[in-house]
């Protein structure tokens, strides 16, 4: 990011990215809210740093996955119109979801069966490590951040965007946990849709920030490709007889 170190700047990056992506209603948010209105603000807490530490993982694998996927620059510009897809129908998603979903997928139902956990920080760990859907959604949040080179492709970089996500996972599940410890457990279906709808507007910002800069991309390498397709300029013919003539 320009005008940042780029440590700080990957780290900014995650952390924004991290508290973004735990804000719609799902999993980890429905059992915060349940176990924060029932058993108090640590027990909630646990939940949602078991949930960050499993979003850590997957970030952290889904950003070891790109090691050497951008050499190509054709492959890079196809990343980076994926990412702005990407964006783009989620925030639409989030944006106009008439309704909050708070059942639990199937696939974190198996795992906790198989499971089984006890704690509250093994119960926020599994109810992500379930959701398959986290997995796909950090490696294009990756995809995102190497393709339009906010984090370059080196690992001080990729860690200090990791840990940034973290982060911003863990202070969205306090904020919740500790929001529904005071109001006992007040939360409506409209404030849930709230939140999904909030997430949706903040997924629709950052898909007009990659938008932009891909048309300021295509407006910048107009003229360069311009003149690479242009045919040479043939040199004027000299007169014959020489020059002493």
């Amino acid at each position: 990011m320009t005008g940042l170190h780029p440590i700080l700047g990957a780290w900014l990056a995650g952390l924004g990215f991290g508290f973004i992506a735990c804000i719609p209603v799902g999993p980890v948010n429905v059992t915060i809210i349940n176990a924060g209105a029932r058993r108090g603000f640590r027990h909630a807490f646990f939940i949602g740093l078991g949930a960050a530490a499993m979003e850590v993982l997957y970030a952290l694998v889904s950003f070891a996955g790109f090691a050497q996927f951008f050499t190509s620059r054709w492959l890079r510009a196809v990343m980076e119109l994926a990412s702005f897809a990407v964006m783009l129908v989620l925030g639409l998603k989030y944006l106009l979801a008439p309704t909050a979903p708070v059942n639990v997928p199937h696939a974190v139902a198996v795992v906790e069966r198989r499971l089984h956990p006890h704690t509250a920080f093994m119960t926020g760990f599994v109810r992500v490590l379930g959701n398959p859907a986290t997995l796909l959604w950090w490696i294009a949040v990756a995809a995102t951040l190497l393709a339009h080179e906010w984090v370059d492709d080196t690992w001080p970089e990729r860690l200090a965007c990791v840990a940034g996500i973290g982060l911003g996972a863990l202070a969205w599940f306090t904020k919740l946990g500790y929001a529904v410890s005071l109001g006992h457990g007040k939360f409506s279906t409209r404030t849930l849709v709230l939140m999904a709808r909030t997430s949706g507007a903040l997924l629709l910002a950052a898909a007009l920030v990659i938008g932009g800069r891909l048309v300021t991309r295509l407006v910048q390498e107009r003229p360069e490709r311009a003149a690479a397709w242009a045919p040479p300029t043939r040199a004027a013919p000299t007169p014959r007889g020489g020059a002493g003539i």
